[in-house]
């Protein structure tokens, strides 16, 4: 029987969530008053499918394909999300990294249609009322941001809202998180990005940005609003500026279900990647030295979380620290220096203080380089070929983003450590022929994480999430990698295969909330089954 309070005609066409557009049959075009409003031909699922892949691959420039994905989606979530799932490994660098962070720069002016909820300092004192005005209030994951350190962008201010979409995209297109339940939300406390602020197109507040005593205020506003209005979401913290990221996270940590994806999310994805570069090598996790180039929250989030698996098995807590040092702007992070933030000081160890790169290495004999930097270049080719002579296999993480903020290329890693780096970037790279050997080097991107944690926080319904769903999360991931992708030169799955790792990353964090005590939910045996029915997935509902 046909719902009595479904839309017709038009309105009906005008409701992505609703519509299917040329694929609506003629019983349903004569029952919801579509005749005339649509071309006659009844196209198959497969058919709309070619059409936008055509369409799509005509684009000459990527971020003409963002807007045509994002038109997509207001028009036809079903198609939009078939098409991204469909297609995985071809559209999440369209979607996300590295296409999102020109879409942020640009987001003023390609704006068509608003998503999500702004949240503005001058909404101080009626945050509440700014929130519950969003139709629905099952919402399962909240991503928010405020704007102020965009990928390796920098501040962005509410262009910054592209990030929040682009991710929840993320949670239901790879974690089948449905996007009814997704809300993204960008707190505009004003910009300090002087370009903004004279753009009169700019969408966000005209002036600098509110710290102190008035920033926080607004932020715990929004926090207890959020937690009351939308009392089953897990709230993901999202490119905010360093300090305010690790103050903001370990405030709130204990007391809501939260996280933030560029300490925690990161630090497991690069765990995973250790991990998976470890069967290259040969050795153990207790046996690396990790010297990391950039000290912001991917950096010592990643550290972090390394202690912590290298504890966990068995390492003292002492010896493990140092085995990750730092480089920041002024060099080798070292005990002697009185310029160093508090946050350094734990990685501070009693050495000479050394700036020149290759010398750095050449003393710290790293088992491998994590960049973290968002400095091109960083890894030079010196630095890589001191690296090389070291190490029979060196690592190299380049993880900044977008692709202009890498530390170096894969052809570069591949090419300064004659073939022998294994190596993984935070944005995508082509294979690199090196020595007639093909590399085809993965993505360390979060969206191998950060979905199916959510995906398991839902499942659990956890109170809390804990640095050990991280840890877990990192084991399940690397757990995924095969032979033939090591082989490859990855040390990731395969992105086409993002769906059943979520799964298993999920079945991993529910099974550290049950442990933790965590889970307010009694879940079944079957976890993967379970799982696997709570997953969105794009198809057309029959309406005749």
């Amino acid at each position: 029987m046909m719902d009595e309070k479904l839309p017709r005609g038009l309105d009906l066409l005008h409701n992505p969530t609703l519509n299917k557009g040329t694929a609506f049959t003629d019983a349903e075009r004569d029952a919801l008053g579509l005749h005339g409003l649509l071309p006659p031909h009844v196209q198959t699922e497969e058919e709309q499918l070619e059409r936008v892949l055509a369409n799509l691959r005509h684009k000459p420039a990527t971020l003409e394909r963002y807007i045509f994905l994002i038109a997509l989606l207001d028009r036809n979530e079903t198609l939009f999300y078939r098409t991204i799932i469909n297609n995985i490994e071809e559209m999440l660098p369209l979607i996300y990294t590295p296409t999102v962070g020109q879409a942020c720069q640009e987001f003023s002016h390609i704006f068509r249609r608003t998503r999500g909820l702004y949240v503005s300092v001058a909404d101080r004192g009626r945050v509440a009322t700014v929130l519950e005005n969003w139709p629905t209030r099952d919402v399962r994951v909240i991503v928010v941001t405020d704007g102020e350190r965009i990928l390796g962008l920098g501040d962005l201010g509410a262009n910054g809202m592209g990030i929040p979409i682009g991710k929840l995209v993320l949670y239901s297109a790879c974690a089948g998180i449905p996007p009814s339940q997704c809300l993204p939300v960008t707190i505009d406390v004003g910009t300090n990005n002087t370009a903004l602020l004279a753009d009169p197109l700019y969408l966000g507040l005209h002036q600098r940005r509110v710290r102190g005593e008035q920033y926080e205020n607004l932020l715990d506003e929004f926090i207890t609003a959020a937690t009351k209005i939308f009392s089953q979401a897990l709230i993901q913290f999202e490119d905010f500026a360093r300090d305010n990221a690790f103050r903001l996270l370990n405030k709130y940590r204990h007391l809501v279900c939260c996280f933030n994806d560029d300490i925690q999310g990161t630090a497991a994805v690069v765990l995973a990647g250790l991990y998976s570069a470890l069967r290259v090598t040969g050795e153990t996790l207790a046996d690396q030295r990790l010297l990391f180039f950039g000290t912001g929250e991917a950096g010592t989030g990643i550290a972090n979380l390394v202690i912590a698996a290298m504890v966990e098995n068995g390492l003292p807590e002492s010896e493990a620290r140092r085995r990750c040092w730092f480089v920041d702007s002024k060099g080798l992070v070292v005990n002697r220096r009185q310029d160093l933030a508090d946050y350094k000081r734990p990685f501070a160890y009693n050495h000479e203080l050394l700036s020149d790169g290759v010398a750095i290495v050449e003393a710290v004999r790293p088992t491998a380089l994590i960049g973290t930097t968002g400095r091109p270049g960083a890894f030079s080719p010196a630095i890589l070929q001191a690296a090389a002579k070291m190490n029979k296999r060196p690592i190299v993480f380049a993880l900044s983003n977008p692709t202009s903020m890498e530390e170096c290329t894969a052809q570069e890693a591949y090419e300064h450590t004659d073939g022998r780096a294994v190596f993984a970037s935070g944005s995508p790279f082509d294979p690199v022929t090196i020595n007639g050997r093909t590399f085809a080097p993965a993505q360390g991107n979060n969206s191998y994480i950060f979905p199916g944690v959510g995906l398991g926080v839902i499942a659990s319904t956890s109170r809390l999430v804990s640095d050990q769903m991280f840890l877990a999360a990192a084991r399940a991931l690397a757990d995924q990698v095969t032979t033939s992708d090591l082989d490859a030169g990855r040390v990731y799955p395969r992105l086409k295969d993002i769906r059943k790792v979520s799964v298993s990353i999920a079945a991993a964090v529910v099974e550290t909330a049950r442990r933790q005590n965590l889970a307010t939910r009694e879940v079944p045996e079957d976890l993967d089954s379970y799982i696997r029915s709570m997953m969105f997935d794009p198809q057309y509902a029959s309406y005749a």
